[in-house]
Protein backbone atom coordinates (compact mmCIF):
# COMPACT_ATOMS: atom_id res chain seq x y z
CA UNK A 1 0.00 0.00 0.00
CA UNK A 2 1.30 3.63 -0.69
CA UNK A 3 1.72 4.64 2.72
CA UNK A 4 2.47 8.23 1.62
CA UNK A 5 -1.31 8.28 -0.09
CA UNK A 6 -2.70 6.16 3.17
CA UNK A 7 -1.91 8.24 5.92
CA UNK A 8 -2.63 12.16 4.28
CA UNK A 9 -5.62 13.85 3.81
CA UNK A 10 -5.66 13.77 0.22
CA UNK A 11 -4.90 17.21 -0.60
CA UNK A 12 -1.39 17.22 0.13
CA UNK A 13 2.09 15.48 -1.77
CA UNK A 14 3.63 12.39 -1.09
CA UNK A 15 6.07 12.83 1.89
CA UNK A 16 9.91 12.37 0.95
CA UNK A 17 11.34 8.49 0.88
CA UNK A 18 14.13 10.32 3.17
CA UNK A 19 11.22 10.85 5.47
CA UNK A 20 10.27 7.40 5.53
CA UNK A 21 13.90 6.45 6.50
CA UNK A 22 13.95 8.44 9.70
CA UNK A 23 10.06 7.27 10.51
CA UNK A 24 11.88 4.00 9.90
CA UNK A 25 14.34 4.59 12.02
CA UNK A 26 12.54 5.71 15.11
CA UNK A 27 10.00 3.09 14.56
CA UNK A 28 13.06 0.27 15.37
CA UNK A 29 14.57 2.45 18.00
CA UNK A 30 11.13 3.28 19.69
CA UNK A 31 10.57 -0.68 19.34
CA UNK A 32 13.52 -1.16 21.40
CA UNK A 33 13.00 2.12 24.15
CA UNK A 34 12.84 -0.44 27.36
CA UNK A 35 15.08 0.89 29.62
CA UNK A 36 14.03 4.54 30.06
CA UNK A 37 10.30 3.06 30.52
CA UNK A 38 11.54 0.25 33.04
CA UNK A 39 14.38 2.37 34.74
CA UNK A 40 12.38 3.43 37.86
CA UNK A 41 11.13 -0.63 38.35
CA UNK A 42 14.67 -2.21 37.48
CA UNK A 43 15.90 0.60 40.16
CA UNK A 44 13.52 -0.16 42.97
CA UNK A 45 12.67 -3.73 42.23
CA UNK A 46 16.53 -5.23 41.15
CA UNK A 47 18.65 -2.49 42.69
CA UNK A 48 16.55 -1.79 45.98
CA UNK A 49 16.70 1.85 45.70
CA UNK A 50 13.99 4.03 47.44
CA UNK A 51 11.46 5.64 45.60
CA UNK A 52 12.86 9.16 45.87
CA UNK A 53 16.60 7.70 45.16
CA UNK A 54 15.19 5.80 42.29
CA UNK A 55 13.25 9.00 41.26
CA UNK A 56 16.68 11.12 41.06
CA UNK A 57 18.13 8.92 39.63
CA UNK A 58 15.63 8.93 36.75
CA UNK A 59 15.82 13.01 37.08
CA UNK A 60 19.74 12.42 36.63
CA UNK A 61 18.90 10.82 33.10
CA UNK A 62 16.58 14.18 32.49
CA UNK A 63 19.40 16.05 33.36
CA UNK A 64 22.35 15.12 31.31
CA UNK A 65 19.60 15.35 28.57
CA UNK A 66 19.04 19.00 29.13
CA UNK A 67 22.73 19.53 28.49
CA UNK A 68 23.05 16.96 25.63
CA UNK A 69 19.55 18.60 23.89
CA UNK A 70 21.60 21.94 24.07
CA UNK A 71 24.40 20.95 22.15
CA UNK A 72 23.25 18.50 19.98
CA UNK A 73 20.78 21.51 18.83
CA UNK A 74 23.77 24.27 18.42
CA UNK A 75 26.01 20.84 16.79
CA UNK A 76 22.92 20.38 14.37
CA UNK A 77 22.68 23.69 12.69
CA UNK A 78 26.78 24.04 12.98
CA UNK A 79 28.35 20.62 12.80
CA UNK A 80 25.32 19.41 10.46
CA UNK A 81 22.04 17.23 10.70
CA UNK A 82 23.26 13.88 9.63
CA UNK A 83 27.12 13.88 12.25
CA UNK A 84 25.33 15.25 15.20
CA UNK A 85 22.41 12.18 14.77
CA UNK A 86 24.77 9.24 14.45
CA UNK A 87 27.43 10.40 17.11
CA UNK A 88 24.46 10.43 19.54
CA UNK A 89 22.68 7.43 18.93
CA UNK A 90 25.93 5.60 18.57
CA UNK A 91 27.20 6.91 21.62
CA UNK A 92 23.87 6.18 23.45
CA UNK A 93 24.31 2.75 22.21
CA UNK A 94 27.27 1.89 24.20
CA UNK A 95 25.62 4.08 27.43
CA UNK A 96 22.93 1.53 27.35
CA UNK A 97 25.13 -1.32 28.05
CA UNK A 98 27.82 0.60 30.60
CA UNK A 99 24.51 1.37 32.82
CA UNK A 100 22.91 -2.34 32.70
CA UNK A 101 26.20 -3.64 33.93
CA UNK A 102 27.02 -0.94 36.56
CA UNK A 103 26.04 -2.14 40.09
CA UNK A 104 27.12 0.52 42.51
CA UNK A 105 24.30 3.77 43.00
CA UNK A 106 27.08 6.28 42.07
CA UNK A 107 28.19 4.52 38.83
CA UNK A 108 24.44 4.10 38.01
CA UNK A 109 23.97 7.65 38.47
CA UNK A 110 26.57 8.87 36.29
CA UNK A 111 26.12 6.22 33.80
CA UNK A 112 22.18 7.83 33.73
CA UNK A 113 23.04 11.00 33.08
CA UNK A 114 26.24 10.43 30.66
CA UNK A 115 22.98 7.94 28.97
CA UNK A 116 20.54 10.96 28.72
CA UNK A 117 23.32 13.81 27.26
CA UNK A 118 24.02 11.16 24.49
CA UNK A 119 20.07 10.04 23.82
CA UNK A 120 18.50 13.05 24.06
CA UNK A 121 21.17 14.95 21.96
CA UNK A 122 19.33 13.43 18.94
CA UNK A 123 16.52 15.15 19.32
CA UNK A 124 16.93 18.42 17.86
CA UNK A 125 19.11 16.78 14.40
CA UNK A 126 16.23 14.38 13.90
CA UNK A 127 13.70 17.33 14.14
CA UNK A 128 14.99 19.47 12.09
CA UNK A 129 15.57 17.16 9.13
CA UNK A 130 11.83 16.57 8.99
CA UNK A 131 11.56 20.12 8.99
CA UNK A 132 14.39 20.74 6.03
CA UNK A 133 12.68 17.61 4.02
CA UNK A 134 8.97 18.58 4.59
CA UNK A 135 6.93 21.39 3.00
CA UNK A 136 5.35 23.69 5.41
CA UNK A 137 1.90 22.33 3.94
CA UNK A 138 2.36 18.81 5.13
CA UNK A 139 4.29 19.34 8.42
CA UNK A 140 1.46 18.78 10.72
CA UNK A 141 1.13 15.49 8.44
CA UNK A 142 4.47 14.80 8.76
CA UNK A 143 5.10 14.93 12.60
CA UNK A 144 1.37 12.79 12.55
CA UNK A 145 2.82 9.66 10.95
CA UNK A 146 6.38 10.28 12.58
CA UNK A 147 4.57 10.33 15.79
CA UNK A 148 2.13 7.48 14.74
CA UNK A 149 5.89 5.45 14.53
CA UNK A 150 7.15 6.80 18.02
CA UNK A 151 3.99 5.14 18.95
CA UNK A 152 4.07 1.87 17.67
CA UNK A 153 7.38 1.52 18.77
CA UNK A 154 6.24 2.78 22.62
CA UNK A 155 3.36 0.10 22.64
CA UNK A 156 5.41 -3.13 21.17
CA UNK A 157 8.36 -2.17 23.36
CA UNK A 158 6.07 -1.67 26.48
CA UNK A 159 4.70 -4.96 26.38
CA UNK A 160 7.37 -6.58 25.21
CA UNK A 161 9.53 -5.44 27.89
CA UNK A 162 6.76 -6.38 30.57
CA UNK A 163 7.76 -10.10 29.81
CA UNK A 164 11.30 -9.79 29.11
CA UNK A 165 12.23 -7.85 32.64
CA UNK A 166 10.85 -11.91 34.10
CA UNK A 167 13.90 -13.20 32.06
CA UNK A 168 16.23 -10.33 33.57
CA UNK A 169 16.97 -6.88 33.69
CA UNK A 170 19.70 -7.00 31.34
CA UNK A 171 18.43 -8.22 28.41
CA UNK A 172 16.58 -4.81 28.12
CA UNK A 173 19.33 -2.79 28.22
CA UNK A 174 20.77 -5.49 25.77
CA UNK A 175 17.78 -5.32 23.16
CA UNK A 176 17.80 -1.30 23.55
CA UNK A 177 21.34 -0.88 22.74
CA UNK A 178 20.90 -3.00 19.58
CA UNK A 179 17.75 -1.47 18.41
CA UNK A 180 19.80 2.33 18.55
CA UNK A 181 22.51 1.15 16.96
CA UNK A 182 20.52 -0.44 14.12
CA UNK A 183 18.46 3.10 13.91
CA UNK A 184 21.78 4.85 13.50
CA UNK A 185 22.96 2.30 10.57
CA UNK A 186 19.66 2.89 8.62
CA UNK A 187 20.04 6.72 9.09
CA UNK A 188 23.59 6.69 8.18
CA UNK A 189 22.82 4.59 4.91
CA UNK A 190 19.76 5.77 3.90
CA UNK A 191 19.78 9.81 4.97
CA UNK A 192 22.32 12.29 3.82
CA UNK A 193 22.58 15.75 4.71
CA UNK A 194 19.58 17.45 4.77
CA UNK A 195 20.61 20.82 5.67
CA UNK A 196 18.94 23.99 4.06
CA UNK A 197 21.46 25.93 1.61
CA UNK A 198 20.84 29.37 3.39
CA UNK A 199 22.43 32.68 1.77
CA UNK A 200 25.08 34.20 3.04
CA UNK A 201 23.37 37.07 4.01
CA UNK A 202 20.70 36.22 5.81
CA UNK A 203 19.88 37.54 9.27
CA UNK A 204 19.74 34.40 11.06
CA UNK A 205 22.96 33.00 9.48
CA UNK A 206 24.90 35.35 12.24
CA UNK A 207 21.98 33.99 14.72
CA UNK A 208 23.29 32.60 18.08
CA UNK A 209 21.77 30.65 20.94
CA UNK A 210 21.49 33.88 22.77
CA UNK A 211 19.15 35.09 19.99
CA UNK A 212 17.23 32.31 20.27
CA UNK A 213 17.22 32.94 23.92
CA UNK A 214 15.94 36.59 23.79
CA UNK A 215 12.98 35.56 21.32
CA UNK A 216 10.03 35.88 23.95
CA UNK A 217 7.18 34.29 22.04
CA UNK A 218 9.10 31.27 21.30
CA UNK A 219 10.08 31.15 24.77
CA UNK A 220 7.04 31.52 26.51
CA UNK A 221 6.03 28.59 24.49
CA UNK A 222 8.70 26.52 25.63
CA UNK A 223 7.97 27.12 29.37
CA UNK A 224 3.96 26.22 28.52
CA UNK A 225 6.09 22.87 27.34
CA UNK A 226 7.46 22.05 30.30
CA UNK A 227 4.23 22.88 32.31
CA UNK A 228 2.63 19.98 30.15
CA UNK A 229 5.67 17.79 30.51
CA UNK A 230 5.86 17.92 34.33
CA UNK A 231 2.93 16.36 34.30
CA UNK A 232 3.32 13.69 31.06
CA UNK A 233 6.55 12.38 32.37
CA UNK A 234 4.63 10.97 35.57
CA UNK A 235 3.92 7.97 33.68
CA UNK A 236 7.66 7.19 33.60
CA UNK A 237 8.88 7.49 37.51
CA UNK A 238 5.66 8.09 39.44
CA UNK A 239 3.31 6.26 37.86
CA UNK A 240 5.17 2.85 38.01
CA UNK A 241 6.02 2.98 41.56
CA UNK A 242 2.05 3.55 42.41
CA UNK A 243 1.20 0.98 40.68
CA UNK A 244 4.00 -1.30 42.45
CA UNK A 245 2.67 0.49 46.28
CA UNK A 246 -0.77 -1.51 44.59
CA UNK A 247 0.98 -4.86 44.41
CA UNK A 248 0.89 -4.75 40.91
CA UNK A 249 3.73 -6.13 38.99
CA UNK A 250 6.42 -5.13 36.25
CA UNK A 251 4.08 -6.94 33.99
CA UNK A 252 0.94 -5.33 35.01
CA UNK A 253 2.60 -1.77 34.01
CA UNK A 254 3.66 -2.70 30.59
CA UNK A 255 0.17 -3.80 29.64
CA UNK A 256 -1.33 -0.53 31.11
CA UNK A 257 1.06 1.63 29.70
CA UNK A 258 0.28 -0.40 26.27
CA UNK A 259 -2.49 1.49 25.95
CA UNK A 260 -1.16 4.55 25.47
CA UNK A 261 0.55 3.28 22.30
CA UNK A 262 -2.06 0.77 21.31
CA UNK A 263 -4.82 3.84 20.95
CA UNK A 264 -2.44 6.42 19.36
CA UNK A 265 -1.77 3.96 16.53
CA UNK A 266 -5.44 3.05 16.27
CA UNK A 267 -6.45 6.85 16.29
CA UNK A 268 -4.04 9.43 15.34
CA UNK A 269 -4.59 9.51 12.10
CA UNK A 270 -8.39 10.45 12.28
CA UNK A 271 -7.34 13.48 15.23
CA UNK A 272 -5.00 14.79 12.34
CA UNK A 273 -7.75 14.94 10.01
CA UNK A 274 -9.96 16.60 12.89
CA UNK A 275 -7.26 18.73 13.53
CA UNK A 276 -6.47 19.92 9.95
CA UNK A 277 -7.90 23.36 10.09
CA UNK A 278 -7.77 24.11 13.64
CA UNK A 279 -5.20 26.62 15.14
CA UNK A 280 -2.67 24.61 16.88
CA UNK A 281 -2.63 26.95 20.05
CA UNK A 282 -6.10 26.49 20.91
CA UNK A 283 -5.30 22.76 20.51
CA UNK A 284 -2.60 22.21 22.69
CA UNK A 285 -4.43 24.59 25.30
CA UNK A 286 -7.07 21.87 25.28
CA UNK A 287 -4.78 18.89 25.20
CA UNK A 288 -3.27 20.59 28.66
CA UNK A 289 -6.49 20.45 30.24
CA UNK A 290 -7.59 16.57 28.98
CA UNK A 291 -3.56 15.63 30.08
CA UNK A 292 -4.20 16.99 33.49
CA UNK A 293 -7.67 15.74 34.17
CA UNK A 294 -5.84 12.20 33.30
CA UNK A 295 -3.25 12.11 35.66
CA UNK A 296 -5.60 14.00 38.52
CA UNK A 297 -7.92 10.91 37.97
CA UNK A 298 -4.90 8.65 39.06
CA UNK A 299 -5.54 9.54 42.76
CA UNK A 300 -8.42 7.42 42.49
CA UNK A 301 -7.02 4.43 40.89
CA UNK A 302 -6.20 0.78 42.59
CA UNK A 303 -6.40 -1.75 39.86
CA UNK A 304 -5.65 -2.34 36.48
CA UNK A 305 -8.60 -1.66 35.09
CA UNK A 306 -9.17 1.59 36.51
CA UNK A 307 -5.23 2.72 36.05
CA UNK A 308 -5.71 1.83 32.17
CA UNK A 309 -8.94 4.70 32.11
CA UNK A 310 -6.86 6.79 33.40
CA UNK A 311 -4.33 6.42 30.72
CA UNK A 312 -7.40 6.73 27.96
CA UNK A 313 -8.03 9.96 28.83
CA UNK A 314 -4.75 11.66 29.53
CA UNK A 315 -3.66 9.58 26.00
CA UNK A 316 -6.34 11.43 24.34
CA UNK A 317 -4.69 14.56 25.48
CA UNK A 318 -1.59 13.62 24.45
CA UNK A 319 -2.61 13.07 20.71
CA UNK A 320 -3.91 16.20 20.28
CA UNK A 321 -0.72 17.82 21.71
CA UNK A 322 2.35 16.02 19.83
CA UNK A 323 1.40 16.78 16.55
CA UNK A 324 0.06 20.31 17.37
CA UNK A 325 3.49 21.12 19.02
CA UNK A 326 5.99 20.29 16.57
CA UNK A 327 4.06 22.12 13.39
CA UNK A 328 3.61 24.75 16.22
CA UNK A 329 7.71 24.68 16.76
CA UNK A 330 8.58 24.32 13.23
CA UNK A 331 6.68 27.35 12.35
CA UNK A 332 7.92 29.45 14.95
CA UNK A 333 11.84 28.70 14.03
CA UNK A 334 13.50 30.31 11.95
CA UNK A 335 15.23 28.05 8.62
CA UNK A 336 18.97 28.71 9.76
CA UNK A 337 18.48 27.88 13.50
CA UNK A 338 15.89 25.02 13.44
CA UNK A 339 18.80 23.55 15.59
CA UNK A 340 19.01 25.36 18.15
CA UNK A 341 14.95 26.12 18.37
CA UNK A 342 14.68 22.13 18.15
CA UNK A 343 17.15 22.29 21.02
CA UNK A 344 15.44 24.94 23.55
CA UNK A 345 12.19 23.21 22.89
CA UNK A 346 13.66 19.50 23.45
CA UNK A 347 14.95 21.39 26.73
CA UNK A 348 11.66 21.47 28.48
CA UNK A 349 11.33 17.97 27.84
CA UNK A 350 14.90 17.66 29.11
CA UNK A 351 14.30 19.97 32.34
CA UNK A 352 10.89 17.80 32.74
CA UNK A 353 12.57 14.81 32.70
CA UNK A 354 14.77 16.11 35.93
CA UNK A 355 12.18 18.21 37.78
CA UNK A 356 9.42 15.59 37.04
CA UNK A 357 10.53 12.61 39.23
CA UNK A 358 12.33 14.69 41.57
CA UNK A 359 9.38 16.80 42.73
CA UNK A 360 6.88 14.06 41.93
CA UNK A 361 9.17 11.99 44.86
CA UNK A 362 9.19 14.50 47.03
CA UNK A 363 5.36 15.19 46.95
CA UNK A 364 4.49 11.23 46.89
CA UNK A 365 6.89 11.09 49.88
CA UNK A 366 5.81 14.02 51.93
CA UNK A 367 1.87 14.79 51.10
CA UNK A 368 0.74 11.20 49.54
CA UNK A 369 -0.26 9.72 46.21
CA UNK A 370 -3.42 12.22 46.12
CA UNK A 371 -1.90 15.38 46.30
CA UNK A 372 0.82 14.56 43.75
CA UNK A 373 -2.22 13.52 41.24
CA UNK A 374 -4.44 16.55 41.49
CA UNK A 375 -1.51 19.11 41.43
CA UNK A 376 -1.12 17.29 38.00
CA UNK A 377 -4.72 18.50 37.20
CA UNK A 378 -4.32 21.97 38.67
CA UNK A 379 -1.06 22.21 36.74
CA UNK A 380 -2.97 21.38 33.37
CA UNK A 381 -5.39 23.74 33.88
CA UNK A 382 -2.87 26.46 34.34
CA UNK A 383 -0.73 25.46 31.33
CA UNK A 384 -4.35 25.14 29.04
CA UNK A 385 -5.06 29.32 30.05
CA UNK A 386 -1.27 29.94 29.15
CA UNK A 387 -1.48 28.93 26.01
CA UNK A 388 -4.67 30.32 24.90
CA UNK A 389 -3.61 33.87 26.61
CA UNK A 390 -0.59 33.29 24.34
CA UNK A 391 -1.95 32.79 20.80
CA UNK A 392 -2.26 36.29 19.21
CA UNK A 393 1.62 36.75 19.72
CA UNK A 394 2.34 33.23 17.92
CA UNK A 395 0.54 34.17 14.79
CA UNK A 396 1.95 37.48 14.72
CA UNK A 397 5.48 36.07 14.94
CA UNK A 398 4.76 32.64 12.47
CA UNK A 399 3.13 35.90 9.99
CA UNK A 400 6.04 37.61 10.17
CA UNK A 401 8.65 34.35 9.49
CA UNK A 402 6.50 33.12 6.86
CA UNK A 403 8.79 34.35 4.19
CA UNK A 404 11.46 32.73 4.74
CA UNK A 405 9.58 29.28 6.03
CA UNK A 406 9.97 27.24 2.75
CA UNK A 407 12.98 25.24 3.09
CA UNK A 408 15.78 26.28 0.34
CA UNK A 409 16.84 22.65 -0.26
CA UNK A 410 20.17 22.14 -2.27
CA UNK A 411 20.43 20.14 -4.94
CA UNK A 412 20.35 16.60 -4.09
CA UNK A 413 23.50 14.75 -4.57
CA UNK A 414 22.75 11.47 -7.01
CA UNK A 415 22.66 8.54 -4.08
CA UNK A 416 19.87 10.69 -2.28
CA UNK A 417 17.72 9.97 -5.42
CA UNK A 418 15.08 6.95 -4.65
CA UNK A 419 12.05 5.74 -6.09
CA UNK A 420 8.83 7.09 -5.50
CA UNK A 421 7.62 3.99 -4.28
CA UNK A 422 9.76 3.35 -1.38
CA UNK A 423 8.96 4.01 1.94
CA UNK A 424 10.39 3.31 4.85
CA UNK A 425 9.50 3.49 8.81
CA UNK A 426 11.42 5.71 11.52
CA UNK A 427 12.37 5.94 15.13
Amino acid sequence: MDRSRAVGSGRAGRLPGRFWALWTATLINRAGSFVILFLAFYLTGQRHFSPSAAGLVVGLYGAGGAVGVTVGGYLTDRWGRRPTALTALGSASVLMLLLGLATAPPLIAVAAAALGLAAESARPPLGAMIADIVPDADRMRAFSVWYWAVNLGFSASAILAGFAAQAGYLLLFALDAATTAAAAVLIAVKVPETRPAVPADATEQRGSLRTALSDRVFLGFVVCNLLIALIMLQHMSMLPIAMRADGLSSRTFGLVIAVNGILIVAGQFAVTRLLRDRRPTRVIAGSAVVIGLGFGLTAFAHTPIWYAATVVVWTLGEMLNAPSNSALLASLSPVSMRGRYQGLYSLSWQLASFAAPVLGGFVQQEAGGTALWLGCLALGLVAGGWNLLAGPARDRRIADLKPESAPVTPPAPAVATEPAEEKLVRI
